[in-house]
């Protein structure tokens, strides 16, 4: 019988990161595992319609056999095959979010054996997720950078609760011939400009005038440029984002608006995103170093912590760099896995 890697999902900051990671590698390694105790660290523990719709995608893209998927399911055993190119669609079902599936099986496909294309329906702008922009102004450019090759373009705009959102994606297979060696995003360049962007659909634009303006007000000294828009989807919706442009690489900052939530706090939680990261006159936002782990262990072929050189957003601490919970938590994941041997 095959080996078995055993996760527990209740380890660290006990979320679906741990799932997605473990989905990502077992594909990747063709390694088995079994994750108990599933987003137990989590108000709804289990699998929600997010992760199952991980878990099937990528057991789709890989032929793998699983068990233990299904909604509230806490338990879940994932055998993976091979890899294989294809024309795939994915539909979560509600609004939890279409970039954390990209996500997940994005590393996936760039080890398939051709070219790929998905379509991912869900939420496009949602909390606790990365929304559009972000994913494609901050995300997929650190991947191309890496030597991926990816397109991907916003179909139509998802917010909860009605979704509709559509990412569709096309993914080349990365060749393995040329390993990446290393990586780093240690400096970002010169500072060219920006933009603080207000959206809002089926709601008054009045509210994203007011959230681009609180923005505006806090750094003038940046020069960003306003807009606001009003755009169409399958509900009402808002959110609001700050968009810093340097000679290497962007960053993005935004807040999704929800019916409990003013456009004072929508704002402020912008201008709160793009202080912290000014002030720490750090090159790698911290959501984004997180992110980037598994299509580094992806890309290298090796545990990637060693050969990926950042200048963090957080300050240090005795000489130890402090990062995200979310960032250890993905690293402990990731070191269950034999890398060096499998990929």
């Amino acid at each position: 019988m095959a080996a078995v890697i055993t996760i527990d999902g209740s380890i660290g900051e006990g979320g679906g990161q741990i799932l997605r990671t473990a989905l990502s590698l077992s594909a990747i390694t063709k390694t088995n595992i079994a994750l108990g105790k599933i987003r137990a660290g989590r108000e709804k523990p289990g699998l929600r319609r997010q992760h199952l719709t991980c878990v099937r995608a990528v057991a789709e893209i890989c032929g793998a056999t699983v068990s233990g998927d299904e909604i509230g399911s806490q338990e879940l055993v994932f055998a993976p095959g091979k890899i294989k190119a294809g024309n795939y669609r994915f539909d979560v079902g509600t609004a939890g979010s279409v970039t954390l599936v990209a996500q997940t099986t994005i590393p996936v496909l760039l080890m398939a054996d051709g070219v790929s294309t998905v379509a991912i329906t869900g939420g496009t702008h949602v909390p606790f997720a990365p929304i559009w922009e972000f994913f494609e102004s901050c995300y997929l450019p650190e991947l191309r950078r890496m030597g991926a090759k990816i397109e991907a373009k916003l179909g139509s705009y998802g917010f909860s609760p009605a979704a509709g959102g559509v990412v569709e994606l096309r993914v080349w297979p990365f060749d393995s011939n040329r390993k990446l060696e290393s990586y780093e995003l240690t400096d970002l360049g010169v500072y060219r400009g920006g933009s603080v962007i207000g959206v809002v659909s089926a709601i008054p634009k009045s509210i994203a005038e007011a959230e681009v303006g609180i923005v505006l007000r806090q750094f003038p000294k940046l020069d960003l440029t306003p807009e606001v828009r009003t755009i169409d989807s399958f509900g009402p919706g808002n959110y609001c984002y700050a968009k810093l442009d340097y000679e290497r690489a962007s960053v993005v900052f935004s807040s999704v608006g929800a019916f409990d939530k003013s456009r004072k706090t929508v704002g402020n939680e912008v201008v709160q995103g793009v202080r912290k990261f000014l002030k720490s006159g750090k090159a790698c936002e911290k959501h984004l170093a997180d992110q980037l782990l598994v299509p580094l262990v992806a890309l290298t072929g090796r545990h990637c912590e060693e050969m990926f050189r950042v200048v963090w957003y957080d300050d240090w601490t005795l000489g130890i760099q402090k990062k995200t919970k979310h960032y250890e938590t993905n690293k402990n994941v990731i070191q269950m896995f034999n890398i060096d041997d499998t990929i």
